[in-house]
C-alpha cells in the first residue's frame, strides 16, 4: 500500500499532469511521467516476493514483576533468493517492538532477541510478528503477519518470608502438608497424577474409569490456616500502588504456602484461593498475576468469611494508604485469630491509623519481609 509520501508523490503527478495539458507546458507533463514512473518503479520493487520462516521463544513463559523476560526471534529464509534488510513489529501488550533484520542469504538464518516489558503485572500477549518492507524511495510499504501470539505471565514480586512462631500445635509429627510426599491421613480430593507423587495413593478405581492415572489428595486439618485478605477497592490506593498491594499479600501467601501451612487468600470483590486445592504457592502466584482490581465488594464481608475458618490462626490484611479500614472491623477478629497484622501497601504515605492489629507500611515486597522478621 503507498506511503502518505506515496499519496503525496501521486497527487503531484497528477496534478502536474493536468496542469501541462491545459496551460500547454510539456515541461509539467514531463514532471508528471517522472512522478508517475517513480511510483511505477517502486511498486515493482516490492513485487520481489520472498519467503520466510519466523518463529519466537519467550524465556522465562513466567516473570515475577520488575524481572528480565527476552524474546528471541529465529528468521529463517526458506525462498529462492536473499532476502533485503526488513523491519519487524512485534506487539507486547500496548506497545511495540521494533525488531530490525538484516539481509538474510538463501537458506539462512537470523536470530533477534528484544527486552519484554515486565513492569506492569499480568498476562501480556506477545506478537504477532509484522514485517514491514518498504521500496528505496519509500513510497510504498508491504506488511506480512508471522507467527503465532505467545504469552508472558508477569507474577507479583515476592521477597523469601520467614515462618512466625504459632501457639498451637500443628501436629504431633511436626508440620506436615498436602505436598508432603508422605501425605497425612485425612482424605480431600482426587487429582491427577504427578511425577513424585507416592505410587500407594493411587486411586485404581477411578483411573480404570477414566483412564487416566489419579491420586489421592491428603491433607493434615489440624494445620492451622494462614489467612490473608487483599483490598482489591482501587479508592484504597493511590497510583499504581495496586501492584504493590498485591506484591505484599503474594509475599504472606506465598511464604507460608512454601513453608508447607496451608494458606487461604480471600478478597474484598468476594475471591478465594485455597492451597490445598492447588499446587501450592506456584498455583497461587499464578492466580493473583491475573487478579484484577474491583470496586465490587467490600472489605467487612471478606473479614466474616475469615472469621467462619475454624482452623484458622493468623490474619493479615493487606490494603492501600487510602484505606477506610477502621478498628471496628478488626475488633471483632482479634478473638478469633492469634496473630492479626495489616500490611498498608503503596508508595504514597497515608494517615496514621489505631488499630488492634500490627500494623506496617509498605513500599514493595522487601519491606513486607523486613517487617515480617522483625515480629519473630
Amino acid at each position: 500500500m503507498p506511503t502518505p509520501r506515496g499519496y503525496a508523490v501521486l497527487a503531484a503527478g497528477l496534478a502536474l499532469g493536468v496542469a501541462g495539458w491545459a496551460l500547454g507546458y510539456p515541461e509539467l507533463a514531463v514532471l508528471s511521467t517522472g512522478c508517475l514512473a517513480a511510483l511505477t518503479v517502486s511498486g515493482c520493487w516490492l513485487l520481489a516476493s520472498f519467503s520466510l520462516r519466523i518463529t519466537r521463544e519467550i524465556a522465562p513463559v513466567k516473570v515475577p514483576r520488575g524481572d528480565p523476560a527476552v524474546a528471541t526471534v529465529r528468521v529463517a529464509n526458506i525462498g529462492r533468493r536473499a532476502t533485503r534488510p526488513l523491519v519487524a513489529v512485534d506487539r507486547c501488550g500496548g506497545q511495540e517492538v521494533a525488531v530490525p533484520l538484516p539481509g538474510i542469504a538463501r537458506g539462512g538464518a537470523r536470530f533477534a532477541s528484544y527486552r519484554l516489558p515486565t513492569a506492569r503485572r499480568g498476562e501480556i500477549a506477545v506478537g504477532p510478528l509484522l514485517v514491514l518492507s518498504c521500496d528505496p524511495l519509500g513510497l510504498f510499504r508491504r506488511v506480512r503477519v508471522y507467527g503465532e501470539p505467545g504469552t508472558l505471565l508477569v507474577r507479583p514480586r515476592t521477597a523469601p518470608l520467614p515462618v512466625l512462631p504459632s501457639g498451637r500445635v500443628a501436629s504431633l509429627e511436626g508440620p506436615t502438608s498436602d505436598t508432603a510426599p508422605s501425605g497425612t491421613v485425612t482424605f480431600h480430593a482426587l487429582r491427577e497424577y504427578v511425577l513424585g507423587d507416592d505410587l500407594r495413593h493411587i486411586h485404581w478405581r477411578t483411573t480404570a474409569r477414566t483412564g487416566t492415572l489419579m491420586v489421592r489428595q491428603l491433607v493434615d486439618s489440624s494445620l492451622p490456616v494462614t489467612v490473608v485478605i487483599l483490598d482489591t477497592r482501587p479508592v484504597c490506593y493511590l497510583g499504581d500502588d495496586f501492584d504493590i498491594a498485591v506484591d505484599a499479600a503474594a509475599t504472606v501467601a506465598a511464604g507460608m504456602a512454601t513453608a508447607g501451612f496451608p494458606v487461604t487468600l480471600l478478597t474484598a470483590a468476594g475471591g478465594r484461593f485455597d492451597t490445598r486445592s492447588s499446587r501450592g504457592a506456584q498455583d497461587l502466584l499464578d492466580w493473583l498475576a491475573r487478579l484484577p482490581a474491583s470496586a465490587d465488594g467490600e472489605l467487612g464481608a471478606a473479614l466474616e468469611v475469615a472469621r467462619r475458618l475454624t482452623t484458622a490462626a493468623s490474619l493479615t490484611v493487606v490494603t492501600g494508604t487510602a484505606t477506610d479500614l477502621s478498628s471496628e472491623r478488626l475488633a471483632a477478629a482479634s478473638r478469633t485469630f492469634e496473630r492479626m497484622t495489616v500490611i498498608r501497601a503503596g508508595r504514597h504515605p497515608g494517615a496514621r491509623l489505631v488499630l488492634p492489629a500490627t500494623c506496617v507500611d509498605a513500599a514493595s515486597a522487601q519491606d513486607v519481609a523486613a517487617a515480617w522478621r522483625r515480629q519473630r
